[in-house]
């Protein structure tokens, strides 16, 4: 599936970057394909328009902020949060019709979100972001060169443990995945699965347990198209909640922003060891990922790829995708010479 072709993706919210970052100015970002200028408006609120000025296409990210609106870096045509045209410093007044495309764009868990067009859905909720007892820890913002099905499928699969993460939790001498359940929901599923770790010196540091091995009990969550809530749970009460917002740039690239919600302590597990110890697993995945094929068949007819059964979770997540497509009315859009049986091909750009 190119995911740039599909139309109904652009109907989800997508967590895009911290809202601090906008606080030195606008800032560009590609979402899906289509190129947006982020900044804050008058109320501290962030906004997005296409970043496109009307005028003469110059980006309006190289412009600036004046008093909560954009303006261009080239002539001043200056947008609201809307996309209205409110300043030509060039002439006393602005036809009605002057005018850039806007998007909704909201600030949640202190990242900005955005969604291209009409939602289907709402943001995700994380029922423990803000609960007492809980601390909040932004981990990192990153962009790969990867596609997001790579990215969302290898957050379900149990298979990979024992080689991918050898340096870190895994164990090569049980390469056999533990199993798991699946309980559907409307907008994604719920994956339940118990997976017994490897408890390195890095890792003890973290969860404040000084045991070679220990027992982790996983409650994956996938919002519908590729966002992923993992609560981790261990059995010294201990819960680490990850909040991975996968965010498609383009067909190749994903920006993979991440936070974590735990109900420890600062004295208990610094977060700087936190975060090292997330960004050495995820960066594990990432060598590679980013070396898989960005094209991901979601109809299982497709001869690009061979199964077994602990697949299970990612070949859910091609199923219920591709059934989102249909019932939009589309067909899925792969490269030229993939197109399976109910699919449409599409020339390469």
């Amino acid at each position: 599936m190119l995911v740039t072709q599909q139309p109904v993706l652009r109907r989800f919210w997508y967590g895009l970057m911290p809202v601090g970052d906008l606080a030195s100015g606008p800032k560009a970002f590609t979402l899906l394909g289509e190129n947006i200028v982020l900044w804050l408006d008058a109320d501290g609120k962030p906004a997005a328009v296409q970043d496109r000025c009307c005028h003469r296409t110059a980006p309006l990210s190289m412009g600036f902020v004046d008093k909560g609106a954009i303006a261009c870096g080239y002539h001043g045509w200056t947008f609201d949060r809307d996309g209205k045209c409110i300043r030509i410093p060039q002439q006393a007044s602005v036809p009605p019709r002057i005018r850039v495309p806007a998007y909704r764009c909201e600030e949640r868990y202190g990242y900005v979100w955005v969604c291209l067009g009409e939602p289907l859905t709402g943001i995700p909720e994380v029922p423990e972001f803000g609960r007492p007892g809980y601390r909040f820890i932004h981990e990192f913002s990153d962009t790969w060169d990867c596609n997001v099905m790579r990215l969302i499928e290898n957050a379900f699969d149990n298979a990979h443990f024992a080689y991918v993460h050898a340096a870190s939790f895994g164990n090569q001498a049980q390469p056999e995945p533990a199993s798991l359940t699946i309980t559907q929901q409307d907008w994604g599923f719920v994956m339940d699965t118990v997976v017994p770790v490897r408890n390195d010196e890095r890792l003890k540091a973290t969860l404040n347990m000084d045991v070679a091995e220990t027992m982790r009990t996983y409650q994956k969550t996938w919002w519908m198209p590729f966002s992923v809530m993992m609560r981790l749970s261990y059995p010294n009460g201990l819960v680490h909640v990850i909040v991975a917002m996968i965010t498609p740039i383009d067909d190749k690239r994903l920006q993979f922003t991440q936070f974590v919600v735990r109900n420890d302590t600062e004295a208990e597990a610094s977060a700087a060891s936190v975060i090292a110890w997330d960004k050495q697993v995820t960066g594990e995945d990432r060598v590679f990922l980013s070396r898989c094929d960005h094209d991901v068949a979601l109809d299982l007819r497709a001869p690009d790829e061979f199964h077994m059964a602990s697949d299970r979770p990612g070949l859910e997540v091609r199923r219920r995708l591709l059934e989102l497509l249909r019932r939009h009315g589309e067909s899925e859009v792969r490269l030229p010479g993939r197109a399976a049986a109910g699919t449409q091909s599409m020339a390469a750009e």
